[in-house]
């Protein structure tokens, strides 16, 4: 077996990483990729490795990135994955066509809502303005996936019927 790489993907908000962690809970065989990013790790969120930017800068000069990006003033690293198995990552959708690069097989799965959900969402977590949460959601219509195939999963209702969705779209993409 080797390492199969599943890109989550979506605007800020859209419930990614409570997905990918509730399929984890289901699915014992997935394992989630933990992410570094310049952001301290108690501001809440997804579980990743807070560092500072020299930090990161040090990380990325070592290689020790498969992958990494700037977005939203911070940057963000995906370690490389060493070990076999079924590896879930959210990524920014501005590196999907390097991330298909790096990770062969990539599958895309898009986690969307609808706005009025993700500025709810956004305004919860405290972290940004009214101004800001209005420019990410203007943002989410210039998706374009390139030639990748992509599925779409809308997690604006009830959580345990998006979860369903996304279990059963994993099946679908890891089928070999």
């Amino acid at each position: 077996m080797t390492a199969r790489v599943v890109a989550v993907v979506g605007p800020s908000g859209a419930g990614k990483d409570t997905l990918m962690i509730r399929a984890a809970e289901r699915r014992p065989d997935l394992r989630l990729v933990r992410r570094v990013i310049t952001r301290p790790a108690e501001s809440g969120g997804e579980d990743f490795d807070g560092v500072s930017s020299a930090e990161f800068e040090r990380m990325q000069g070592e290689g020790r990135f498969a992958l990494d990006w700037q977005a939203h003033g911070l940057s963000y690293g995906v370690p490389h994955i060493a070990e076999d198995g079924l590896w879930l990552v959210n990524l920014s959708r501005g590196v999907l066509a390097r991330a298909a690069k790096v990770f062969p097989g990539l599958s895309v799965i898009h986690i969307g809502a609808a706005p009025e959900v993700l500025a709810t969402r956004l305004a919860g977590r405290g972290r940004e303005g009214a101004e800001q949460i209005r420019s990410r959601i203007k943002r989410e219509a210039g998706f374009h996936p390139g030639d990748l195939p992509v599925t779409y999963i809308d997690n604006s209702g009830d959580l345990e019927d998006a979860t369903a969705a996304f279990i059963a779209a994993l099946d679908e993409v890891l089928i070999p």
